[in-house]
């Protein structure tokens, strides 16, 4: 993993390979320099710690008082702007992707998903990790990040580990008229109902308020597409960590945001960019 921006006077020298300026700082053509991921080795392609990963993502401070809710969104496509390959993201992926992956579910409280992604992907809870759990208990948060899964039909297999076996109980945000007796066997399953909608359908910033009203202000969406599409055309999403897959893949494939389009489209500003093995790790915030 190397930081290709933002470039900082000590990382520039290493964008050329390392050099006579590196040697005569003490250190060999392309050896490292300490300073973690902002310093000189971060441009060397080494695995970073899991705590350098983190501390490159973690999530802003609010200030003073209770946190504001900040929703970040964590999505890969390849080169030519496929979200997955024969419905699955698995195979545009990489082992530093997952690596990011783990660790910015590791940051968050909550993982907003999909009911569709759900049932494609084979979700499981998320779990506690070792390597996070002092810095998890630090900040007050839980063994692991609750998932919470957007859905109106409640068309889900409550037998499945995300409802029989959750460190943390799932939470389904659904609309107001959703079947009674689907929103019963998802409360006899060990799921917390959380009404976020008028109707069959979830309001995207309804929802965002309602997971911070239960603690979860550090909220991470995985997706899939149609969930981004519609938090992005509800002009919630506050930040999207996206991995450039160096891959093409062709077919009819979708983007990583799809559904209602916006009448302007939205600004972000570029926060850092990371590399490893070719996949490119974006991390923009709005503008």
């Amino acid at each position: 993993m190397r930081r290709l921006f933002p470039v900082t006077y000590e990382t520039a020298p290493q964008a050329f390979g390392g050099g006579p300026e590196r040697e005569e700082a003490g250190g060999a053509a392309g050896a490292p320099v300490p300073g973690g991921p902002a310093g000189a080795d971060a441009l060397v392609n080494r695995e970073w710690s899991l705590a350098e990963l983190a501390a490159a993502y973690a999530y802003p401070e609010t200030g003073s008082g209770a946190r504001q809710p900040w929703l970040r969104a964590n999505m890969v496509s390849t080169l030519d702007g496929a979200a997955q390959h024969q419905g699955h993201s698995q195979p545009i992926s990489s082992a530093a992707d997952m690596r990011v992956f783990g660790t910015l579910r590791a940051l968050a409280d909550v993982i907003v998903v999909g009911a569709e992604t759900v049932r494609q992907e084979g979700y499981r809870p998320a779990r506690a990790r070792a390597e996070f759990a002092a810095a998890r208990q630090a900040a007050g948060q839980g063994p692991a990040a609750a998932i919470a899964i957007v859905t109106a039909g409640l068309d889900l297999d409550f037998s499945l580990p995300l409802f029989t076996s959750p460190l943390v109980p799932t939470v389904i945000l659904t609309g107001a008229a959703a079947a009674p007796d689907r929103v019963a066997a998802a409360e006899k399953a060990g799921a917390r109902v959380v009404v976020a909608g008028e109707g069959m359908g979830v309001d995207p910033a309804r929802a965002v308020r309602a997971l911070a009203d239960l603690g979860h202000t550090r909220q991470l969406t995985e997706g899939g597409p149609r969930l981004l599409g519609q938090l992005v055309a509800a002009d919630v999403l506050d930040e999207l960590c996206l991995t450039v897959s160096p891959m093409l893949s062709a077919g009819d494939a979708q983007r990583i945001a799809g559904g209602p389009s916006v009448t302007v489209p939205r600004r972000f500003g570029l926060e850092s960019l990371l590399e490893e093995d070719g996949f490119l790790f974006s991390r923009y915030r709005r503008s």
